[in-house]
């Protein structure tokens, strides 16, 4: 009975200690939640859009696919994101080590001084000696309640973000690449109307001149001419310009510096069209890198939370050590210096002002934005989709009016040269009428390339060949 009560204010004073280490975190939680697909206009019975990682090659330009090719080779940008998905994954091994033992060994050899009046007698007391400690320490904290295993799932779902964002970098790379050459191919086809229409202006001018020479015309009329070549010539200077702008962008994306990668000039009627989504797939969130990557930065920050919960319960250690201890050091090798120790540790939060609490609120504020990005990526990937599938859609109705009116405007063009031809006519109604097919023609180039530009950013924007693990599209499709 007296060993019961000597014992039982120790046992209340752990149950004290206990109770006191585990503090409540009650009233914490995320106040943000997922918007369903359905609910954000993605229906579930849409066809399904695939496509290869090497999207591109659907163009039929083997120049395009060198040049995407240095790109992903060589772009600062794309290797900066795979350096942070290593940073990544070397994060996951420190989080899985703090899960096993940890064992170190230390020398330590000490001269000293003792004090007289210290806790040492003589003869040790007053005099100088060595001493030295040559020791193995074990450390392995248990896991009980789950803080490592939190700490390590939360740096695998930053090493699966960081992964999908160097597949989005990648993709997004292509298509700039695309994008660019697309837009020197336009470049280059408009230069072509462009020098017709300065040759077909400088016919104009010289037919007017001939005309006031004969008095059929004014010096109003010559003037008129004249302007119009200096802006034809206008125009084509800055068409010059935006080839050579298009091509430096080229080289930035490729990483080739100040040197041209243009080795033949590219022209729209050189590319075959793409395969593209008429509407929004179903598989859309699973097929985007960036909601991939959206979606496992939520996974993280949930398990920050369960970690930051699992502070609040005691940290359970096993502490080791095995070694030798001797005072001077020609004796630590000998018998008799041996040491060791095994036992527990625990460790109690009993008081920390609070800190614990802010720790959970501040990792589960992170959650709530964690969730909210991933909505608003959600929304952007649905509106861009969307978007790009419209613009295709009107492209096509474009396209089929403008060639309508291409075929009008060169019928009267063909009929201006047969009435002159045949004297019912003077060549400046050949010239007017030539004017509206050089107008067509120039509207024609800017909607064939609007179309090779759309079918561009339409795969980028439904995953560009994007293919996610099967952990990968779980989550993502959560």
């Amino acid at each position: 009975m007296i060993w019961l009560f000597r014992r039982a204010p120790l046992g209340a004073l752990a149950a004290a200690l206990w109770l006191a280490g585990c503090a409540s975190y009650q009233g914490i939680n995320a106040s943000s939640t997922f918007t369903s697909p359905q609910a954000m206009g993605i229906p579930g019975t849409a066809a399904k859009f695939e496509t290869t990682t090497d999207w591109w090659k659907q163009f039929g330009d083997e120049q395009l696919d060198k040049l995407i090719a240095q790109a992903l080779e060589g772009n600062p940008n794309l290797k900066i994101a795979r350096a942070r998905l290593a940073r990544a994954q070397a994060v996951t091994e420190v989080a899985d080590a703090a899960t096993l033992p940890q064992v170190n060994g230390s020398l330590d050899a000490t001269r000293q001084k003792y004090s007289a009046n210290g806790l040492f007698p003589p003869p040790i007391a007053g005099s100088t000696r060595d001493s030295g400690t040559l020791q193995l320490n074990v450390n392995w904290e248990l896991d009980f309640f789950g803080k490592h295993q939190a700490a390590l799932d939360s740096a695998l779902s930053a090493a699966q973000a960081a992964q999908a964002d160097a597949q989005a970098a990648r993709i997004m790379l292509a298509a700039n690449v695309a994008r660019s050459y697309f837009q020197l191919a336009r470049i280059n086809d408009q230069l072509a109307v462009a020098r017709r229409t300065l040759a077909q202006r400088a016919e104009s001018l010289k037919l007017v001149q001939d005309r006031v020479n004969a008095g059929l015309d004014t010096n109003l009329e010559l003037r008129q001419s004249e302007g119009s070549l200096p802006e034809a010539r206008q125009q084509l200077e800055a068409l010059q310009e935006q080839a050579v702008m298009a091509q430096n962008a080229i080289a930035a994306l490729t990483a080739q510096g100040n040197r041209q990668p243009i080795a033949t000039q590219p022209t729209l009627a050189g590319f075959k069209p793409a395969a593209t989504p008429r509407e929004l797939p179903a598989d859309l969130l699973a097929q985007r890198a960036d909601i991939t990557a959206a979606r496992w930065r939520v996974e993280a920050a949930g398990k920050d939370v369960v970690n930051a919960k699992a502070q609040f319960y005691p940290n359970i250690n096993i502490v080791a050590f095995a070694g030798l201890n001797s005072l001077g050091l020609g004796r630590l090798l000998n018998t008799g210096s041996e040491q060791w120790g095994v036992g527990p540790a625990v460790r109690l939060p009993i008081f920390d002002a609070g800190r614990l609490r802010a720790n959970l609120r501040g990792k589960t504020a992170d959650l709530d934005v964690a969730i909210e990005s991933y909505n608003a990526a959600v929304l952007d990937a649905i509106h861009e989709t969307a978007d790009q599938i419209a613009s295709s859609q009107s492209i096509a109705r474009q396209q089929a009016e403008q060639r309508d009116a291409q075929a009008a405007a060169e019928g009267a063009y063909d009929i201006a040269v047969q009435r002159y031809k045949v004297g019912l006519g003077t060549y400046l109604n050949v010239l007017a009428a030539e004017t509206s097919v050089l107008s067509q023609r120039r509207l024609g180039v800017d909607l064939a390339a609007r179309a090779l530009d759309t079918q561009v950013q339409l795969i980028r924007a439904a995953g560009g060949g994007y293919r996610a693990d099967a952990s990968a599209a779980s989550v993502a499709a959560r």
